[in-house]
């Protein structure tokens, strides 16, 4: 890979114990092609996975890092190396095609210089110079593939809740029209470079969870938008890395949406939002764990509270 060379696009891909993941990702990446930089950051796995993803891929940059930085200290160190135009953050346990390979065995992914896929996404950022981030529709990667990802409805004043638009619906098509959403989703999302210049990096407070929101946030008020773009779809197998039920999900979700209310919410709100959490759906989420048998999650629970209040 030239070092000296601007390429049309960087994928931006993090790897922490995490080599199989990373590898059916970019089996599904057209790796030869002139126009595409590569970028996997090795957040300090256990094993040297730098040095394997390097051996097998030596079309790709493989970043180490000798400390686990997080997913923003991750990409932002990506963001460092990087020389695309446009920049896409994708989570290494995501496929660009549900069938592996299909990127370099002749697949759909090879005509027009192998880049077709990403086209409906560059052409949604180069159709608006307002538009900061653009996201794909995202697919789960099991059964019949239920759709995770549409764009998001904004989040409310207080409670801070939203969702995800048509989550674990079948994709029927209808969720196929192009929109802004008020959040871009962190598992796949593509940057213009001068949209990270304005805004900045991703936020590292966070280190896991909430740093795509509060990015989000940070580019709206730099005056971007973010659309969501579902004529590019991506599979995701979900959070094999930490866990839906793990002690360190729960830390981290706890004390982080707690800080993204410190960092975008102002006045009555922040206070009445503070209230909200630490007093109603933390005392129901530790209950919750109790009842199940969970200590570890109940005391998760409160090792984000205190750790965000010594914040």
């Amino acid at each position: 890979m030239n070092a000296n060379k601007t390429y049309l696009l960087t994928v931006i891909t993090i790897n922490y114990n995490g080599l199989n993941d990373t590898c059916e990702l970019l089996d599904t990446l057209p790796l030869g092609c002139d126009s595409l930089e590569v970028i996997v950051v090795d957040n300090a796995s256990r094993d040297d996975e730098a040095t394997a993803i390097s051996q097998r891929y030596p079309q790709v940059n493989v970043v180490r890092s000798a400390k686990n930085l997080g997913f923003a200290g991750g990409n932002n160190l990506g963001i460092k190396a990087a020389h695309g135009r446009y920049l896409f953050f994708v989570n290494n346990d995501t496929l660009l095609f549900k069938t592996a390979g299909m990127a370099k065995d002749g697949g759909e992914n090879v005509e027009n210089g192998g880049m077709q896929w990403f086209q409906p996404l560059i052409g949604r950022l180069e159709s608006d110079p307002a538009i900061g981030i653009v996201c794909p529709k995202i697919r789960f990667s099991w059964d019949d593939s239920p759709i995770q990802f549409a764009g998001y409805t904004p989040l409310t004043a207080v409670t801070m809740r939203n969702r995800s638009i048509g989550f674990g619906e079948a994709d029927n098509g209808q969720y196929d029209q192009p929109h802004p959403t008020p959040y871009a989703h962190g598992a796949a999302m593509m940057v213009r470079r001068e949209a990270i210049e304005r805004a900045g990096m991703m936020p590292e407070c966070y280190f896991l969870y909430y740093e795509e929101l509060d990015w989000s946030m940070m580019m709206r008020r730099a005056g971007y938008s973010i659309w969501y773009e579902p004529a590019a779809t991506i599979y995701h197998k979900e959070s094999r890395s930490t866990g839906q039920g793990s002690p360190l999900r729960t830390y981290y979700i706890t004390r982080n949406r707690l800080l993204f209310i410190s960092r975008n919410s102002h006045g009555a709100n922040r206070l009445l939002s503070w209230l909200y959490l630490m007093c109603a759906v933390a005392p129901k989420d530790i209950l919750k764990s109790l009842l199940h048998g969970r200590t570890d999650l109940a005391k998760a629970t409160i090792k984000g509270i205190v750790h965000f209040i010594k914040l």
